[in-house]
């Protein structure tokens, strides 16, 4: 493909590899000081993309939370939180969803061709959907991304999505937040699903980083040869 963003993936998870419970209640598997390094670390992006699936069930803001990195960010000429993007097939998506509502921030929607139309008529001016291709290509997605000026993407779920850039080869910085619990559910979704992943017993991916964050550890792994060790994982309170 052409040139992309550089792209970090980011995943809280349970010790049993899930994202989330199989009830009605949105698991939480991070703390306060985690929730503050994942927001430091979005200061530091271009955008922000979930799957479609995250949009309808988390209802995601994607937003930068601190005043003084929104702010950091206006003063480097930059909008105070980076540009949210969404991939979908289906485009089955609320114009009311607070990934679409809250913030003062472009939104992009790449969207498979046939559901193009649909979903342009559903949406409004609420955000600008792209033919992303049929089915949809992801190179192409990050290939307009990086026409668009996205230099560092951080890509945040759900599932599907996880594995579909992991086992494409697209990820450059994984950071993988454990949680001190299990879910113990297999009706749950997890970190990933099947797939022919490039990284196995016979090339086994980097570890860069290990650092407890009061009790949950992140695992930062250096996934291509563009891995920038030196930009850091964000700032957070060590345990």
């Amino acid at each position: 493909m052409g040139e992309r963003p550089y792209i970090l993936l980011s995943c809280g998870m349970s010790i049993d590899g899930y994202l989330d419970n199989a009830g009605g209640k949105r698991l939480l598997l991070s703390n306060d000081a985690d929730f503050d390094r994942v927001d430091d670390v979005r200061a530091s992006c271009d955008a922000i993309m979930v799957g479609a699936g995250t949009v309808r069930l988390d209802n995601p803001r994607l937003l930068v939370r601190s005043a003084e990195r929104r702010s950091e960010r206006v003063a480097r000429g930059l909008p105070p939180t980076p540009l949210k993007v969404t991939v979908t097939g289906r485009g089955e998506l609320d114009p009311s969803a607070a990934f679409f509502s809250a913030g003062d921030v472009d939104k992009l929607v790449y969207c498979a061709s046939e559901a193009v139309d649909g979903t342009r008529g559903r949406l409004g001016d609420a955000a600008t959907v792209v033919d992303a291709g049929d089915p949809v290509d992801l190179c192409r997605v990050l290939a307009d991304l990086h026409e668009r000026g996205v230099g560092r993407l951080m890509v945040e779920g759900g599932g599907r999505v996880h594995t579909q850039f992991l086992t494409a080869g697209l990820v450059d910085e994984l950071h993988l937040v454990v949680a001190p619990f299990f879910v113990g559910d297999s009706r749950a979704p997890r970190f990933v699903g099947d797939g022919a992943f490039p990284w196995g017993p016979d090339r086994r991916a980097r570890l860069a980083e290990v650092r407890q964050i009061g009790d949950v550890v992140l695992l930062r792994y250096g996934l291509s040869d563009r891995f920038d060790e030196s930009a850091g994982c964000g700032r957070c309170e060590e345990g």
